[in-house]
């Protein structure tokens, strides 16, 4: 079982920066793909970047390219998600979630945090 816990979102201007971290608890965390993700106002929930185990692949979204960043420390048993370049439309709640796979489906994706909000203002 992985428990995650994410810190870091909060109010930053347009064109600033955020990192996120999503802490797990468990001693398997290191065999999981992390995943974070974000649900607007009104929206489906979406990826937004994943990071399979040992760091040996990333996938991002194509809004997320170039500006965001996801790394994971398996010392610490964390997940990063640094955020350069914030726009208004990066505003929702950010969660992390822990799969078994690789994957960038949703629902592909076992164990979740509780999210934390990142607004971004123009």
């Amino acid at each position: 079982q992985v428990q995650l816990v994410e810190s870091g979102g909060g109010l930053v201007q347009a064109g600033g920066s955020l990192r996120l971290s999503c802490a797990a608890s468990g001693r398997t965390f290191s065999s999981y793909a992390m995943g974070w993700f974000r649900q607007a106002p009104g929206k489906e929930r979406e990826i937004v970047a994943a990071i399979k185990w040992s760091s040996s692949r990333t996938y991002y979204i194509d809004s997320a390219k170039g500006r965001f960043a996801i790394s994971r420390d398996d010392a610490k048993n964390t997940v990063y998600l640094q955020m350069n370049s914030l726009k208004p439309e990066d505003t929702a709640v950010y969660y992390c979630a822990a799969s078994r796979e690789f994957v960038a489906s949703i629902d592909r994706y076992d164990h979740w945090g509780q999210g934390t909000q990142v607004t971004v203002s123009s």
